[in-house]
């Protein structure tokens, strides 16, 4: 079962602060490779601004490192939001700087450590601030094998309809836009995937890496720790749009709400993180065989 404890909202704060400055770090560092490989604009400004970027994201983690007290608060909250947002306005000049993004496969490896590995690795630690482990806070242990079932039947059942919802909102965007819908950038790198080794890693990344971190950080926590606050009706809707915004894909945000929105029901009734884990990663797995067996028959087969 999971476990009823409360999560410490300092050490809340600090997660969510801590998880968006790797994902600004990240981003950053995505577009110093697409200069150093000659993918951007060569500009003179773009390093002395990404350095800066990074020293001031540094600076928030070191803030935010300690718990905080009533008699620094005032002090350490103005210096994180300094901090923080000059690095978050840093970031989004330098990217500007480096021009339109060219997906390859190294940066999607870049993008992924920076938010779902550094999630998972901040999570530990996040846990052992709580004096929990990943199986108690997550009732991973509470009828697995029932719950990786669930996970599988429920993701068989959504498959279908949540591809054709994504191809209804997409003939939508297209209509009112009067351009072509734009799909997500993991799906624009793995068109261009040249070779097998770098099909298997982007597998590990859609089906592995990808729905655990996930799961674990807005299911996991985020829903959990919103619902323990008394809000469950926010946790519950607010948590599933941020899932779908986070992808930053338009075509695909209502299919991705609606996911959200059941995989919370499914973590509801089985008790058991591995069910929303479970199906998340399998709805990736039948979307991820689905494109190649399209590529590989040719671009008329869809």
């Amino acid at each position: 079962m999971l476990s009823d404890k409360r999560w410490k909202l300092d050490a809340l704060m600090r997660l969510l602060v801590r998880v968006f400055v790797c994902i600004f770090a990240g981003s950053v560092l995505v577009s110093a490779l697409q200069v150093v490989r000659g993918g951007g604009k060569i500009s003179f400004w773009f390093f002395p601004l990404a350095i800066a970027a990074l020293a001031c994201l540094g600076m928030t983690l070191v803030i935010i490192r300690k718990p905080w007290v009533l008699e620094n608060f005032v002090r350490r909250m103005v210096l994180l939001l300094i901090f923080f947002y000059a690095g978050f306005f840093l970031c989004a000049y330098a990217q500007k700087l480096a021009g339109p993004p060219h997906h390859s496969v190294v940066q999607m490896l870049v993008a992924t450590l920076s938010f779902q590995g550094a999630a998972l690795v901040l999570v530990g630690h996040f846990l052992r601030e709580q004096n929990l482990g990943w199986a108690e806070a997550f009732g991973l242990k509470h009828l697995p094998l029932h719950a990786l079932l669930i996970g599988i039947i429920v993701a068989c059942v959504f498959f279908v309809p949540g591809r054709q919802l994504q191809k209804l909102s997409s003939i939508v965007m297209e209509r009112v836009t009067r351009k072509p819908a734009q799909e997500q950038q993991a799906v624009q790198t793995m068109r261009g995937a040249a070779s097998w080794v770098q099909r298997a890693f982007l597998a590990v990344v859609t089906i592995l890496l990808a729905p655990v971190a996930e799961e674990i950080l807005f299911r996991g926590i985020l829903y959990q720790g919103i619902k323990q606050a008394g809000f469950p009706r926010i946790a519950l809707w607010g948590t599933s749009l941020l899932f779908a915004g986070v992808h930053m894909n338009l075509p695909t945000f209502l299919p991705l709400f609606i996911l959200a929105l059941v995989l919370a029901m499914v973590y509801e009734r089985t008790n058991n993180l591995l069910a929303p884990i479970t199906a998340h990663s399998f709805f990736n797995a039948l979307n991820f065989v689905i494109f190649f067996l399209e590529q590989l028959a040719g671009p008329g087969s869809s």
